[in-house]
């Protein structure tokens, strides 16, 4: 027993240490994750291999805890804003990725085409872990369309992925199945966890809110009850992964009354579920066995890169208003990752011929996708102009939550050469309480002008704290990258367009005069526009600056020399923005 857990916390405890190695050399942190059970198992320390049933059970669990967790960050504008192209990609786009996969698993590894069907399916849908991590930890602020648009795909493209595989993999092992028979059993994993999540979530809501359970366990009881929710909707023949994000999804959008306990925990949570399943994946491997289908393997991820990824992505999104750089954008993270590994299992538990090669194939196409596209997204997102510039500096701030009470009592610490520092007057709602000062603390009136370092104490409504990030931690360069990103200044949403095309010569159509300037901005972007989101006019160019609660353009930017972010980088890529241009008008 003791070296039991001796082994299982140093596995823990070597992949958190192992995560300032990796910020130090930009290294994928997932990839090291991997790469520790790999280290660590059979061919390694000797600590695996593992039996392939429990590495299922528990990376299956262990993918339920993050996709949960991903749903419960997900703002359900952000859901609103990419709905119907992240579902295109999640059902459009997952087949046609394991039709034009199958082509090298047939050419490269020699498989026919049922079972290369088999792997195109098994590599078919990008990895929730992989694109949450690095799109939320990664240092790197997606705009808002392309970032709802890639969280939500993840989110949601599991089930027919993991539909595909097995029911391919139930027809190769000799169970026999009819064409109704699995489009029935489709539509159930689709339908069975849509209601689920639905009910799942709102159920969550109200035992969190209504049971008056002590606060140190409500994280724990929103975890059960997302983890029962996932095994009784799977039990029913439904998607227990659909049902948990979107379960997470209506909890987290909904009014609860222990938001930051439960985010908190979920967090720590979410990433020791991270580190279980890369490291037990790794654990399965064989790394002996590589050799034999490395160069095949290598063949397969370059085709899922660079043609079967951005193929679908292509198609699935040519009805919807996605420019050209999203386009490209989106098809480069494609991450692939542990959802890949795991259905890469099923073969070997349910008897396939040769099932150990969907596992060597898919691990080692896992590993190249983690490093180049991981190691590569921050580079890509700034040539695709995706990088939104972070509107304040890090945030040294603490949240405590009052018990009953609308309002969240905040401490930050005063960023050198912010507003506050530079002695920008404090709106009077937001005047301190507390100013703790070289080690002492003082009432506020005491204290006299704020200086940078000081620690500040004071209470404000939720909805306000990203203004107060601006005042307390948004340093001077801010402002320049704000300049150079967001136009060389603000002008008024409800200006109507005819106002401006006057003032400044603008070619804007007649029936468009009237409009504002708000108005014209979300028409443009099929009413969900996204922070970032130009438009060229003449020489200038209109940007939108933020949005308000309901999504809606709340301030706009103007570029006297427009920035052109969004001119097409790939040539190759702009016949496709005249296309989907084209297919627009006919729809309209």
């Amino acid at each position: 027993m003791n070296l039991a857990v001796l082994v299982l916390s140093g596995l823990v405890a070597a992949s958190v240490f192992s995560s300032l190695l990796s910020f130090r050399i930009g290294a994928p942190l997932l990839l090291v994750f991997l790469g520790v059970g790999l280290a660590a198992g059979a061919e390694g320390l000797g600590l695996g291999p593992m039996d392939g049933r429990m590495v299922y059970l528990l990376g299956s669990a262990a993918l339920a805890v993050v996709l949960f967790d991903s749903g419960f960050h997900t703002p359900v504008k952000a859901f609103r804003l990419a709905a119907a192209p992240a579902l295109s990609l999640a059902t459009v786009g997952v087949v046609l990725t394991a039709a034009v996969v199958a082509v090298p698993a047939h050419l490269l590894l020699g498989l026919d085409w049922p079972h290369a069907g088999l792997l195109g399916s098994i590599l078919a849908s990008t990895d929730a872990a992989a694109v949450f991590f690095l799109l939320r930890v990664g240092g790197i602020t997606v705009r808002d369309r392309t970032r709802s648009l890639l969280e939500v795909e993840s989110g949601c493209n599991d089930p027919v992925a993991i539909f595909l595989t097995m029911a391919l993999a139930a027809i190769l092992a000799g169970q026999p199945h009819t064409g109704w028979a699995l489009a029935g059993d489709l539509a159930r994993q689709f339908l069975y966890g849509g209601l689920g999540g639905l009910a799942g979530g709102m159920v969550i809501v109200q035992a969190v809110n209504r049971l008056g359970i002590e606060r140190s366990l409500l994280p724990i009881l929103a975890l059960a009850l997302a983890l029962m929710l996932f095994s009784a909707v799977g039990l029913l023949g439904g998607s227990g992964f659909l049902a948990v994000y979107i379960a997470g999804l209506v909890a987290g959008n909904a009014r609860l009354s222990a938001p930051q306990t439960l985010k908190r925990f979920q967090d720590g949570i979410s990433w020791l579920a991270q580190i279980g399943m890369f490291v037990s994946l790794g654990l399965l491997a064989r790394p002996s066995e590589f050799g034999a289908v490395a160069l095949p393997a290598m063949g397969v991820a370059v085709v899922l890169t660079l043609v079967a990824r951005p193929l679908a992505v292509f198609l699935a999104l040519l009805p919807f208003r996605i420019t050209a750089n999203e386009t490209f954008f989106v098809s480069w993270v494609g991450l692939r990752g542990a959802v890949s590994i795991l259905m890469a299992i099923l073969p070997m538990i349910l008897g396939v011929a040769g099932g150990s090669v969907y596992f060597n194939v898919a691990f080692l196409v896992v590993v190249a996708s983690l490093a180049v596209q991981g190691w590569t997204i921050g580079p890509v997102a700034r040539w695709m102009g995706q990088i939104v510039p972070r509107r304040t500096g890090p945030v040294e701030r603490v949240d405590l939550e009052l018990p009953g009470a609308h309002h969240a009592l905040v401490a930050y610490r005063i960023v050198p050469d912010s507003l506050v520092a530079r002695g920008h007057r404090l709106p009077r709602w937001a005047m301190p309480s507390l100013v703790v000062r070289d080690g002492g603390s003082m009432l506020a009136h005491i204290a006299g002008p704020l200086v940078a370092g000081d620690m500040v104490w004071l209470f404000a409504r939720p909805d306000r704290v990203g203004h107060l990030d601006h005042l307390f931690a948004r340093p001077a360069e801010a402002a320049e990258a704000d300049r150079r990103f967001f136009g060389d200044f603000p002008i008024e949403p409800t200006v109507s367009m005819g106002q401006l095309a006057l003032s400044y010569g603008l070619p804007v159509n007649e029936d468009g005069l009237d409009r504002t300037v708000a108005d014209y901005l979300a028409d443009r972007f099929g009413g969900r526009p996204g922070i970032g989101d130009r438009v060229l006019l003449g020489d200038i160019e209109l940007i939108v600056r933020a949005l308000d609660e309901a999504g809606g353009v709340a301030e706009v930017g103007f570029a006297a020399e427009p920035t052109r972010l969004d001119a097409p980088r790939l040539a190759m890529f702009e016949p496709g923005e005249r296309l989907k241009a084209w297919v627009s008008r006919l729809g309209g």
